[in-house]
């Protein structure tokens, strides 16, 4: 299975960087995960909606019509670790690329969120973007562990 995170911010501090390796690192070679990061828009008093568009338009020229889009939102679909697992290996059945969204500060805009196939939220609390990025990395660990049979995941 291949999967593409693109997620609005840059320069994330070393314990981001550093979470989101180990669990790459520990994912075999028939289930890489790509990391794009796209640049904020520059916050200079601009209202929150006009950052998420400009943001959005960054995030679609990354996109390709051919993959199922993901976007991840507080407030979509509340998504365990066993449902996500038991989706990668319905996906990994179809030959259709997978792209999950990370927002920036102020989140996605409708119409980016309108586009995804499916929205996830990784709970009803608030997150810093740059956690959201290590629990991401680590939910697909978990669920590829879980198809795999392996026992990191003792649920």
């Amino acid at each position: 299975m291949r999967i593409r995170v693109v997620a609005v911010g840059t320069r994330m501090p070393s314990w981001v960087s550093d979470g989101v390796y180990e669990y790459h690192k520990r994912l075999p070679r028939d289930f890489t995960v790509d990391w794009l990061e796209i640049p904020p828009a520059k916050r200079s008093g601009e209202q929150p909606e006009a950052l998420k568009a400009k943001e959005a338009a960054a995030i679609t020229r990354q996109l390709k019509a051919d993959n199922r889009l993901v976007a991840l939102d507080v407030a979509g679909e509340i998504i365990s670790t066993e449902k996500l697992a038991s989706r990668f290996q319905q996906w990994q059945m179809e030959p259709q690329p997978l792209t999950i969204i990370i927002g920036g500060p102020d989140g996605l805009s409708d119409g980016l969120l309108s586009q995804a196939d499916q929205c996830w939220s990784l709970g009803r609390i608030t997150l810093p973007h740059p956690l959201v990025r290590v629990i991401l990395a680590e939910q697909l660990y978990r669920a590829w562990s879980i198809n795999a049979n392996h026992p990191y995941h003792r649920a």
